[in-house]
């Protein structure tokens, strides 16, 4: 909880009940010194410019707002000592909404009216605004708020903060902030003002700022009026000729309570304009539902109370309505007001009935106080009210915001004070998601990876089984994924697997552990169609372990899952599925190498020399009806039959092929070619699978330079080879001359 700025001890002689409304009545007229002078400034603010002659309906606009905003929200909040008001950000966009409407007025007609009009849209806003929150309230949609992008929100009220300077720069010299009015601020007098107002505001922030006592900001006030007029006697000006001057304010008739709903009123309303204004009222909407959101969540963090969030909605909205019915604009529970009622010793709602007492007092002396005025003063009071403002959302912020968030936040707000709230909130929100996205996106959706030689299944296997995984593990790995999968993050899966595919050539199977993936989106899929696509031309095995039935539809849909995937629901029989698959791999090759071994060694005499030839050669696996070699290719190497039965095709009528001899296990086929390098003259075609070792030009010539004995023998083998074939070619021409 905040410090107390002020304290009450009890009261000796009084029963407890009546302490305690000492205690409210005082806590609200401490609090109710500052819905008083904001009041004073914000009427200001709203009623500047083409408005100021009618700035007496605003004082009386804003302290019936005042009255009940306090009378309603002090009686229904579930904080009871909770003091409401127009806040400053309400105000900011109450009178943006009424500038543009007077903008518009006065370019369609100058000399239209334009109090009526203003009151009545002050009006129809504030009930608009009040019907909404209480249905977010009913609804319990006001929490939906919270998950508007924090820089969203920060930049919106940052933009409320410059909006609130820009006012208090048209109060002080009655000029708007505009590039076409740039010149007009190159005055002595002007500059005076601005600087007089500066310093009120560098004032403020120097002691009130600090202390934040609720009788110091009107003593400020106050004290700076006496300098003000001080200095009007001592320099010879008169209260007169400072007001012809613009140094004060004009002195507004008595505050003027009018009711707008009039018939006239609406037959002459500007309806044109409404279109216009739909922006801006959407502004008002959320500025106090959002306001009223991060207000009681910050009251709550104060003084250690929990409020319920639904039913603030419905007493604001209800609050908004009342005010909206007797002419009054937005507001919500104040933070700054509700602490310090707090702090002072209130606890019931008789703390909101006083300030709304109080508020209505100031009908009647407000105009007065008014007339004596430095602009300046209140004029300095809102620079230094939007300075803060400024100050929490720009220069605060930046501790809390990467600096993707801020500059978002940054942009958001020069949107706003260019193009308006609407096109502010949404591009804001497209920038927050765009930021969300890219900060997602950059999450590692891998919390770790794993190989089959270093993590295995919990089956007890034998020591052959145990070396065989630990030589031959490398052809299983594993990737824990996390996190929720969508275009950004499974776009760096896909790079990464395409990584480990080039850097692991062994990988023959390739495991996704889904456990800890909280979702996939169908851009995600696609990333796993391109994982799929790329493992597939590899001959790795995608196996998908814990995959959620969300998760399995989305990837169905994109036909990811299919030939090549295989679904295993836990880690562990996956592992030693994959296990189960490489061992028996491996003992087929034993097998088959050690056929290898014995065929080359009865072809060469030494089983050494077999190995070394095995060690040479490449070991291929074709398909039936795969084509080997294509006839006119450059003979580069020849092929030892292990397995299966290859095919010599030559060309023949009608662009068919003729088969001319057939090949089985235990033969060769394509040495002639790699002894004279002619090119193919037959297309070699497997006829069924079949499992071959190709011996090429360059093995082939380093045993030539390596290991002539081994080259001799080779020779040979081919010469008999060739003499073998020339002799069945031989006899084979003898049966055909019969």
């Amino acid at each position: 909880m905040t410090d107390p700025a002020i304290g009450f001890g009890p009261v000796a002689g009084l029963s407890p009940s009546v302490k305690r409304a000492l205690n409210d009545m005082l806590g609200g007229g401490a609090a109710s010194v500052l819905t008083v002078t904001f009041g004073l400034s914000y009427s200001l603010l709203i009623f500047a410019g083409p408005l100021s002659p009618y700035l007496s309906y605003g004082i009386a606009a804003t302290f019936v707002s005042s009255a009940v905003l306090a009378l309603v929200i002090g009686l229904g909040s579930s904080l009871p000592f909770a003091i409401a008001a127009p806040d400053s950000s309400t105000a900011a966009v109450t009178g943006i909404l009424a500038a543009s409407l007077v903008e518009r007025i006065e370019a369609a007609n100058a000399a239209a009216p334009l109090l009526s009009p203003v009151l009545i849209t002050l009006g129809l806003s504030t009930v608009l605004t009040g019907i909404v929150l209480c249905g977010l309230g009913l609804t319990r949609m006001g929490r939906a708020i919270r998950y508007v992008p924090y820089p969203v929100v920060g930049g919106f009220l940052g933009a409320t903060g410059l909006l609130i300077v820009m006012g208090a720069i048209r109060v002080i010299t009655g000029q708007p902030v505009q590039f076409a009015t740039l010149l007009r601020f190159i005055n002595g007098v002007t500059l005076s003002e601005l600087g007089a107002a500066c310093a009120m505001a560098m004032v403020l922030y120097l002691t009130w700022h600090r202390s934040r006592s609720p009788f110091g900001l009107p003593i400020i006030l106050i004290g700076g009026m006496l300098t003000a007029h001080l200095a009007f006697w001592v320099t010879g000006v008169s209260l007169d000729e400072a007001r012809a001057l613009g140094w004060t304010f004009q002195p507004p008739p008595a505050a003027a309570f009018m009711v707008p709903w009039h018939m006239d009123g609406f037959i002459h309303y500007p309806w044109f304009a409404v279109p216009d204004l739909l922006g801006n009222l959407v502004a008002v909407i959320f500025v106090t539902a959002s306001s009223t959101l991060f207000n009681t969540t910050g009251i709550e963090v104060a003084v250690h109370r929990e409020a319920n969030l639904e039913r603030e909605l419905n007493t604001t909205g209800a609050a908004n309505m009342l005010t909206g019915a007797l002419g009054g604009y937005a507001g919500c529970i104040s933070v700054s007001r509700s602490i310090l009622n707090f702090s002072s010793g209130g606890r019931g709602r008789l703390s909101g009935l006083t300030a709304a007492a109080i508020s209505l007092l100031m009908l009647a002396v407000a105009p007065e106080l008014l007339g004596f005025m430095p602009k300046f003063v209140l004029g300095g009071l809102l620079l230094y009210l939007g300075a803060d403002q400024l100050h929490k959302w720009i220069i605060e912020s930046r501790k809390r915001l990467s600096r993707l968030e801020y500059l978002s936040l940054i942009a958001i707000i020069a949107i706003i004070v260019a193009w308006g709230f609407v096109p502010g909130i949404l591009i804001g929100v497209i920038i927050g998601c765009a930021t969300f996205a890219f900060s997602a996106a950059r999450v590692e959706s891998i919390k770790y990876s794993f190989d089959g030689s270093e993590y295995r299944s919990s089956l007890d296997r034998s020591r052959d089984d145990q070396e065989v995984l630990l030589a031959h593990g490398g052809k299983i790995q594993g990737l824990n994924l996390q996190s929720y999968l969508f275009f950004g993050s499974a776009n760096r899966l896909y790079q990464h697997v395409k990584l480990l595919l080039h850097e692991r050539p062994e990988c023959r199977y390739l495991l996704f552990d889904f456990k800890l993936v909280t979702g996939v989106d169908s851009s995600a899929a696609y990333s796993f169609a391109q994982i799929k696509r790329s493992a597939a031309d590899l001959g790795v095995e995608l196996i998908l372990v814990h995959l959620s039935a969300a998760a399995e539809k989305v990837l169905r849909s994109s036909d990811f899952i299919g030939d090549g995937v295989t679904i295993i629901p836990e880690l562990d029989r996956a592992l030693e599925w994959c296990e189960n698959e490489i061992i028996a791999q491996h003992q087929g090759l034993a097998r088959e190498e050690a056929s290898l071994r014995d065929w080359f060694a009865g072809i060469l005499g030494s089983e050494d020399d077999a190995d070394e030839l095995i060690r040479r050669c490449q070991r291929i696996e074709v398909e039936a009806g795969e084509i080997i070699v294509q006839a006119g290719n450059p003979a580069d190497s020849m092929h030892f039959i292990l397995d299966g039965r290859v095919g010599i095709m030559i060309p023949a009528d009608d662009d068919r092929t003729t088969r001319v001899r057939s090949l089985g296990r235990y033969t060769t086929i394509g040495e002639m070619g790699l002894v004279s390098h002619t090119p193919r003259s037959a297309t070699i075609q497997a006829e069924v699978d079949s499992v071959l070792y190709v011996l090429n030009t360059l093995q082939f010539d380093e045993i030539k330079e390596q290991d002539p004995a081994l080259s001799h023998k080779l020779l040979t083998y081919f010469v008999s080879v060739m003499a073998e074939r020339l002799t069945f070619a031989n006899r084979t021409i003898a049966v055909l001359r019969r």
